[in-house]
């Protein structure tokens, strides 16, 4: 009897579940804001710090349309990271494990993280 199991996988059409893409997502925020993030937020502190004109010039930069967009971006990944760190501290306490439990907790993560995000967006902008 032949198996019908598929002899590749097709991974732009395979679906993943709410919950499994929270904790992709929070794995990526999570990389994004320590490898890239880390060394420009030093950089901007070494020349704020360093001098007045690198202040005036960090300042300069940071009123660019485009890099506050980069601000709200990596926002979002803090938000995001903070909010599914906080679902993953409660499923290790074994609160919110039931599949539906974790269905919503994954929809409250996702809305937690825009609308944080757009609220503190709105200050920053």
């Amino acid at each position: 009897m032949p198996e019908k199991r598929p002899r590749y996988l097709d991974l732009l059409k395979i679906r993943q579940p709410l919950p499994a893409v929270i904790s992709i997502l929070h794995r990526i925020s999570g990389a994004l804001l320590f490898f890239p993030g880390i060394p420009f937020v030093l950089c901007g502190l070494d020349m704020a710090l360093g001098s007045p004109e690198g202040y005036t010039r960090i300042q300069s930069f940071l009123n660019n349309p485009v890099a506050k967009l980069g601000l709200i971006l990596a926002l979002w990944f803090f938000v995001h990271h903070f909010c599914a760190g906080i679902r993953y501290l409660a499923l290790d306490l074994h609160y919110g494990t039931k599949l539906e439990q974790a269905r919503l907790s994954s929809k409250v993560v996702v809305g937690a993280g825009i609308v944080l995000t757009l609220l503190i967006g709105a200050v920053i902008w």
